[in-house]
């Protein structure tokens, strides 16, 4: 496969670009080589700048689940297009997305459009702290919520891919709230309330932990992070950045029947644009500037071209319920595949996922929170994604990442890849 223009391009890069990445997940530090620059992309494809055409199990990192360049979603933003990019000022399709989502999303009655997830994270603890007047906050190891100084305790994602815990930069004072909990293990919150009974303002949590690879929730887990804030007066939030309106319409709420206070999202509602948002309870809601004291701002948020293509996803995604099933069955046709190539090689790994969501795991461990999937072997991984990319599947730089099926994913292209893996294994 040749990869000359990519490797050209990321000598030009290191020199401008730290890393020569504008994200560290884009790197490809951990697996070895230079990162393929990206060219274009359609339906289940990619294509960098060296002509190579690989099966996308990235996704933009989930919110394509339509698949690229959906051609009612392209057309849509090109209509927009025509009346302006931005205008920092109030929009019809603003008001749109909010009483969709609403509509769409029971347990969200108001919603604030932000430009990001992290920033979505963020004003979601802020909102939350100053509805409780409580300062402190849960958050499990391996989950990851963005870049905010305080999430980046025991964060998952690339912070786990690099081996650094925490990051530099963060002072102390920054995260002296922020408490960690063990991802599976209540137990583990019911002890940090009892020692801070009167002072935790919430619980964040990722529904199912996808920035340590695919972590699902085991049952009663969510129910009982639900019953725990009830009982101490806190809030639950749930980090639907990668669960939104993928694992079900209604995201992880509708899908695990457990209501959160809060809910943040990304780019999904954007259609892979820049974009986020937090929403909840009407009465949490009404304490965000201007209507109350908790200040947020942003002058690009509810951008019309985001907002547009966000609307039209979910128009399509709730027009078409059935969808969800079928990206469930290639989700779950992957992970019986390449299940199946460990096992004809009699190899110990492990395969978890659901949904469209999947990650193979090189460890004998059953993986069910942070110390469990840390126990994967990385430089086996590393080996492992270069046969892959080298034989046309770009999966996700790093083991600690989840494989996206969409939409435009066919029976062929799963069995392709399972192909590959059976290759690689020998089986």
């Amino acid at each position: 496969m040749k990869t000359d223009v990519s490797e050209a391009l990321f000598e030009r890069a290191v020199k401008v670009m730290p890393g020569g990445v504008n994200s560290p997940v884009r790197a490809f530090g951990a697996v070895g080589g230079s990162p393929r620059f990206i060219k274009k992309a359609k339906g289940q494809y990619i294509y960098d700048e060296d002509g190579n055409r690989y099966i996308d199990y990235i996704g933009s990192w989930g919110p394509m689940i339509l698949g690229h360049c959906d051609s009612r979603v392209h057309e849509a933003v090109i209509r927009q297009a025509e009346n302006g990019l931005s205008y920092g000022a109030a929009t019809a399709l603003e008001v749109e997305m909010a009483e969709l989502i609403c509509e769409i999303v029971p347990c969200v009655e108001m919603i604030r459009m932000v430009n990001s997830g992290t920033e979505a994270v963020m004003s979601a603890i802020r909102a939350a702290r100053g509805f409780t007047g409580r300062d402190k906050v849960i958050k499990f190891e391996g989950c990851y919520h963005g870049h905010a100084d305080a999430m980046l305790v025991k964060a998952g994602s690339g912070v786990m891919t690099s081996g650094v815990p925490d990051s530099s930069g963060v002072p102390e004072g920054c995260a002296k709230d922020t408490l960690t909990a063990v991802y599976n293990d209540a137990g583990s919150v019911r002890a940090l309330f009892c020692k801070n009974p009167d002072s935790i303002a919430c619980v964040i949590v990722e529904p199912v932990a996808a920035n340590m690879g695919v972590v699902v929730p085991e049952e009663g887990f969510l129910s009982e992070l639900r019953q725990l804030c009830d009982e101490y007066g806190a809030l639950l939030i749930f980090d639907e950045v990668i669960t939104g309106f993928r694992l079900a319409l209604g995201g992880a709420a509708e899908y695990f029947g457990v209501t959160p206070d809060l809910v943040t999202y990304g780019k999904i509602i954007g259609g892979g644009m820049p974009v986020g948002a937090y929403g909840g309870r009407r009465d949490i809601m009404s304490v965000v500037s201007p209507v109350g004291k908790v200040y947020q701002a942003g002058t690009l948020s509810g951008n019309p071209i985001a907002m547009r293509a966000g609307i039209t996803q979910l128009r399509i995604l709730r027009e078409d319920r059935g969808i969800y099933g079928r990206i469930g069955a290639l989700g779950e046709r992957l992970r019986s595949g390449l299940k199946k190539a460990v096992e004809a090689a009699g190899l110990p790994y492990r395969v978890t996922g659901i949904g469209s969501l999947s990650c193979l795991y090189f460890t004998d461990a059953e993986v069910c929170d942070y110390e469990s999937a840390k126990s994967s072997d990385t430089g086996r991984f590393a080996a492992y994604f270069r046969h892959m990319l080298d034989h046309g599947s770009y999966i996700g730089p790093s083991q600690f990442e989840a494989l996206f099926v969409s939409a435009a994913h066919t029976d062929e292209d799963i069995d392709k890849t399972v192909k590959d893996a059976e290759e690689y294994f020998g089986a």
